[in-house]
This record gives structure tokens, C-alpha cells and sequence, in this order.
């Protein structure tokens, strides 16, 4: 552990905590709770501690024991079907609870993300659920100084800043061209709008598999960072199909754009599953009525958002879960766009 030398007046929970290399939550639960701290970690924070000449302040302390009954919950969109699915878990569960939600949208900005929890911070929130694996480095701090249980969720990682709940990305992007690979499609591409962080690894996922196949090329990935809608699905499909006229499948970061893709094979005449193989991701309501079907990796969202308010809820009785980070699984509903079954093409 390497000690800085500060130069602030007052030396903070961060300071600390940075000092230690843990998270803020560590610290402040190494205080207050020590007995749910590893003995390593509250070593590494007393040693801290007396090299910082870190210092409690009481009147601190005494105003955050004072907590609302608020459930902090921020989000990237309240358009997008895949967070209302969350969100309708958060407010299921809260149902018969002291606890309130309230949402917030960074609208996938992490900036704005800092200035929405230095707001809700003042509220002095029960507890926090955050969007992603992401957060920047103040939006962590900030978190941490909380002091009270933060979730993160829709995806999984190696370093929660407090607990976790969600699903592996890379996992559900391997998992959704392995399928394509075994349909016997070769000339698989990606398609991608948005490419926010989970989108990022659902593409590491599809290059993963399809460089450990030798059938890697760049010419078959094919993104924007625009926001996803039936339309840029087609665009991009176009866009593929005229750089790369010989690709036979395509897995797509969602289900907008892989209706907008089968919108534009459709357009062109290009059958399905025959000509053309399509994967979407986060199985929509659409996905399993449209014509032909779309097959999809299935995303438990508002278990994601149910468990998390159970995860606080349980936290501030003093019954943490056992496993800080859980992971949630995805499924793979296989359905008409990419089985090349007789008398399925449409």
C-alpha cells in the first residue's frame, strides 16, 4: 500500500479508502460495522488511517445516521423498454416496504450521472441502484460517501462498489454467435447503435468467437452511436450488405435494430433464415411476434430490479447476501430468424 502525501486540510473517507485500496463503503462499514469487514481489509484501513491522520467528525456521522426512505435509482433512458422492465421490478418491490424509489436519467452521460447523485446524495437515500459496471471515478466517490448499500446492476463485474446484480454481456455476445456458428452461417456481422459500455461487450463477445473460428473481419462489424430504432437497424443492414454482400447472418446489439435489419432483408428479398440468419439481444415482446420470429438473448431485467431493492433492503437489516455479486444468467430463445429448418423461411 502506498501512502500520498496530502496536502488538504482534512483528510476524507476517499483519501482513505484510496489509501487502503478498497471502496468507500469498506471504510465507512470498517467503522461503523467492522465485523462485515475481512480482517486484511480493516488492517489495510487502520494502517491508513494512522498514516493519513484521518480523523471521524462526529457531527458527520450523527447527520448520516439520519436516513430517508428513499431508493436512489438511476438509469441511462426512460424510453427504452429494457430499463421499464427494470424499474417495474424496483417498484414491485418495494411494495409492503417503508422504502420509496426515485429515478433519475443520466440519458447515458457520465457527467450528468455525477451531478444526479450529488443531488440525491443530499437526500440522504436508503440505499442506491445504478445502472452498469461504468461510473467514473467521482461517481464511485460519491457512492462510497454515501454510506448507505448501493446495487449495481445489469451486468456483472470484478469490482462492485458495493453489491452487484446482473448478467455477463461478453458470455451473452459468445453464446448468441456460437448459435449462428452451429446454424452453419459463417459470414457472421454485428450490428450496433448506441454502443454504450454493455453493448461494448456484447461485440467483444461476438470477436471473440468468431477470431477463434478464423472468420474475423472488420469489414462485417458495422455500429453507430446513434440511439437504436427499427430505421438505423435498416440503415446499418444496408450499410453492411453493400461493404460485405456475402454475409449470411448477423447478430445484433438489440432488438430494434434486429427488426430493422429483417426489415430491410425483407425489403431486398433476402429470405430468412435461408439467405440470412438474424440474432437480436434483450427478447422484447416483439421479438417473439414478429414474422418471422426473432431469435434473442434473454435479459432477466426486472429480476434485476426486484432482487436489487431486496439486496438493500436486506443490507440495512443487517442480513447482507452472502455473494456481493450476483449473476443472473441470460437465455438464448431460439426461434425462426436463425434456424435453417425446412419449411421455417419466410
Amino acid at each position: 500500500m502506498s501512502i500520498k502525501n496530502y496536502k488538504r486540510q482534512s483528510v476524507t473517507l476517499t483519501d482513505v479508502a484510496e489509501a487502503a485500496g478498497v471502496s468507500v463503503v469498506t471504510v465507512s462499514r470498517a467503522l461503523r460495522t467492522p465485523d462485515l469487514v475481512s480482517q486484511a481489509a480493516r488492517d489495510r484501513v487502520d494502517t491508513a488511517i494512522r498514516a493519513l491522520g484521518y480523523v471521524p467528525n462526529p457531527a458527520a456521522q450523527a447527520l448520516a445516521s439520519a436516513r430517508s426512505r428513499i431508493i436512489g435509482v438511476v438509469i441511462p433512458s426512460v424510453t427504452n423498454q429494457v430499463f421499464a422492465d427494470l424499474l417495474r421490478g424496483v417498484m414491485d418491490a418495494v411494495e409492503g416496504t417503508p422504502h420509496a424509489p426515485q429515478f433519475v436519467n443520466t440519458r447515458f452521460h457520465g457527467a450528468r450521472e455525477e451531478d444526479l447523485l450529488r443531488m440525491l446524495a443530499t437526500q440522504r437515500p436508503a440505499g442506491m441502484i445504478v445502472t452498469g459496471t461504468d461510473q467514473t471515478a467521482a461517481s464511485r466517490a460519491i457512492l462510497g460517501d454515501m454510506g448507505c448499500p448501493v446495487v449495481q446492476v445489469m451486468e456483472t463485474g470484478p469490482d462492485p462498489v458495493d453489491m452487484m446484480i446482473g448478467c455477463d454481456h461478453v458470455a451473452a455476445g459468445r453464446a448468441a454467435v456460437r448459435h449462428l456458428l452451429d446454424q452453419g452461417y459463417r459470414r457472421v456481422g454485428f450490428l450496433g447503435a448506441r454502443m454504450d459500455p454493455r453493448a461494448q461487450r456484447r461485440l467483444a463477445g461476438y470477436r471473440a468467437v468468431m477470431e477463434a473460428a478464423g472468420l474475423d473481419d472488420p469489414a462485417l462489424v458495422v455500429t453507430t452511436a446513434e440511439p437504436s430504432s427499427y430505421s438505423v437497424g435498416g440503415r446499418l443492414m444496408g450499410d453492411l450488405l453493400s461493404a460485405t454482400p456475402d454475409t449470411d447472418a448477423v447478430f445484433c446489439n438489440n432488438d430494434d435494430v434486429a427488426l430493422g435489419a429483417l426489415f430491410e432483408c425483407q425489403r431486398r428479398g433476402l429470405r430468412i433464415p435461408s439467405r440470412m440468419g438474424i440474432v437480436g439481444f434483450n427478447d422484447l415482446d416483439i421479438s417473439a411476434c414478429s414474422v418471422p420470429t426473432i431469435t434473442s438473448v434473454r435479459t432477466h431485467r426486472y429480476d434485476m430490479g426486484h432482487r436489487a431493492v431486496e439486496m438493500i433492503v436486506a443490507a440495512l437489516e443487517d442480513a447482507r447476501p452472502a455473494e456481493a455479486v450476483i449473476d443472473l444468467g441470460f437465455t438464448l430463445m431460439e426461434r425462426q430468424s436463425s434456424r435453417r429448418l425446412e419449411g421455417k423461411t419466410t
